[in-house]
């Protein structure tokens, strides 16, 4: 893509991110862009308080826009741009999305962690493995 078209494409992602600011939200925004045809797909903004979901983040929500948009949850000729470089959660649910490129305005470098990560206790069940192992013996 051209310079012109990134800048275009995070300006929109700006623009939602002041959506955010005036609706009490964190002030982020995301835009999901076909790279083929270089249209917007969808556009969000952080909706976290106003849905009461710790994942309505704007990336996540731009995608879940996009996917429902194309019918396909496979995005690998998109691109996703977005005010600020994605936390743990989002860049996670990007790459399952399979967007290739993701452009953001600003590094984020509040990464330090502030929620624990919760204690993982493996409980090793025999049929929770077969169940996705024959699942996807079926599959491929």
């Amino acid at each position: 893509m051209k310079e012109k078209d990134l800048l275009n494409f995070l300006d929109i992602a700006i623009k939602e991110s002041v959506k955010a600011l005036n609706a009490n939200e964190v002030p982020i925004g995301s835009v999901v862009v076909c790279n083929k045809s270089k249209k917007v797909i969808s556009k969000a903004y952080n909706m976290t308080e106003k849905l009461g979901d710790p994942t309505a983040h704007a990336e996540i929500v731009a995608i879940q826009k996009a996917t429902k948009k194309i019918g396909d949850w496979r995005l690998d000729n998109y691109s996703i741009f977005t005010t600020i470089e994605p936390c743990d959660m989002c860049m996670e649910v990007i790459k399952a999305a399979r967007i290739k490129k993701i452009y953001y305005g600003s590094t984020n470098t509040s990464k330090v962690k502030k929620n624990k990560k919760p204690e993982q206790i493996s409980l090793e069940s025999d049929f929770c493995k077969k169940i996705l192992k024959d699942f996807f013996r079926k599959k491929r």
